[in-house]
């Protein structure tokens, strides 16, 4: 039996995912955690074979806990489900140590498998970010927004869908001071001088929608 701890703090999304899993015969919801903080203390406590994590946790970034946990357990295979399209995080993510990347937007079947394979010890990616990893090997060249920190790709795409730094602030757990000093650093690193130049990239990066 597969017993996986399902982090993330929408309600709904746990249900649904508990359903998902209820129907199989080799899977089963230990527990369920709704921030990092949780998901940590869990971890410490009880065995799991996979943790399936939401990379948007209201107190860390999802990014943030895969670390630590990497750092505590490297063997713990990590699945990261997300609300965010493949561009904008599931490189990171994999470098970072993850098992695997989704979107929640993937049929039920497809997270089954997903579960079953990093279980077995393998790597999770849909075919579009296989296609996406051979390219950038190919080219061998890195775009701008790679030289970023994780926590300043995420404030830099949450600038590209328009937040105000106090919005970020907030969501972030963060000073709005902080948030202005990521957004020099962002600027600096991608030479960049707008708003306005910062959105057109992310665009046609597909890192926002």
């Amino acid at each position: 039996m597969i017993r996986i701890l399902i982090a993330d703090d929408h309600a709904v999304v746990r249900q649904g995912l508990i359903q998902i899993v209820s129907d199989t015969s080799d899977i089963v919801v230990s527990d369920e955690a709704i921030n990092g903080r949780e998901v940590l203390a869990k971890i410490s406590k009880n065995k799991y074979d996979v943790v399936v994590l939401d990379i948007g946790m209201p107190d860390f970034s999802g990014l943030d806990i895969l670390n630590e946990i990497k750092k505590e357990y490297p063997k713990l295979p990590v699945l990261m489900l997300s609300i965010y399209p493949e561009e904008q995080y599931a490189v990171r993510a994999l470098k970072a140590g993850a098992s695997g990347y989704l979107t929640k937007k993937v049929a039920p079947e497809e997270l089954i498998r997903a579960i079953r394979k990093v279980y077995s010890g393998g790597k999770y990616v849909t075919s579009t970010l296989a296609e996406t990893l051979a390219v950038s090997l190919v080219k061998g060249e890195k775009p701008p927004h790679e030289s970023l920190s994780d926590r300043e790709f995420q404030v830099m795409t949450m600038l590209a869908e328009g937040k105000r730094l106090k919005d970020i602030a907030k969501a972030l757990f963060i000073s709005e001071k902080t948030v202005s000093s990521y957004k020099s650093r962002i600027f600096e690193k991608m030479r960049m001088k707008s708003n306005a130049e910062l959105i057109r990239y992310a665009i046609k990066y597909g890192l926002i929608d």
